[in-house]
């Protein structure tokens, strides 16, 4: 690990995740966490403090990279919330399988090596009846904002943790075993559009397979900011 990774990148990306406009996007999504929850990306853990403990029993924080995951470490000390850490990538989560209530990515999906192969570990480690809660940045819908978005990528992965710019964030999780038909993005304010395009489910169907096409499907819809769960038939 070179300094820049090791000592400047870390105040970086906290920095940054650390906005206003960013923290105003991490307020809506927390609170629908509830029961065991598996953190993706944890971070500094900038979400510790916004997490509702009469909700959330526990939480694991995933994070992979050492130097962030000691700022997270001393975080959770400010929180009376009960953590475990795990230093490991999401490609390869070291969970059993359904044993998460809720999944949580806030800012993630852009920086994951693997995303596809990440997503389907979380859906691994998720129960049938959980829920992923997600609210990332990818590809706008303006072409304009696309092509400065696909420059910029070229080397912005370098020098910001791998994260991404133009990932279709939807097209990836549906691709991997989540569906969803109601998906609320803007473009945060005080924020450049080329990185700051989000992107927040109102509404995701989750499948799990069963014998003879007898499909286990659950609808989660949010309604007043809060989440309905309703199953639904084969």
């Amino acid at each position: 690990m070179g300094l820049y990774a090791k000592y400047i990148l870390p105040k970086v990306i906290n920095s940054t995740c650390s906005t206003k406009p960013i923290i105003k996007q991490r307020e809506k999504v927390l609170p629908l966490c509830s029961g065991v929850v598996l953190e993706v990306g944890a971070g500094s853990g900038i979400n510790f403090s916004l997490y509702n403990p009469d909700k959330v029993s526990m939480v694991y924080a995933l994070e992979p990279d050492p130097e962030m995951l000691k700022q997270a470490r001393t975080q959770a000390q400010k929180v009376e919330l009960s953590f475990s850490f795990l230093e490991a990538g999401a490609e390869q989560i070291p969970l059993e399988d359904n044993m998460i209530d809720t999944v949580l990515l806030t800012f993630t999906l852009c920086s994951i090596p693997k995303p596809d192969l990440a997503i389907k570990e979380m859906r691994r480690v998720l129960k049938n009846s959980g829920k992923l809660i997600f609210c990332e940045h990818g590809i706008a819908p303006d072409k304009k904002v696309q092509q400065k978005q696909n420059i910029l990528n070229l080397f912005w992965p370098y020098l910001c943790g791998g994260c991404n710019l133009n990932r279709d964030i939807p097209k990836l999780i549906e691709e991997n075993g989540f569906k969803f038909e109601n998906v609320e993005t803007m473009y945060l304010p005080g924020t450049a559009h080329w990185v700051g395009f989000r992107v927040q489910p109102n509404k995701i169907e989750f499948w799990q397979d069963m014998p003879f096409r007898l499909h286990d499907r659950l609808e989660y819809k949010k309604i007043d900011n809060k989440w309905i769960s309703k199953k639904l038939f084969p």
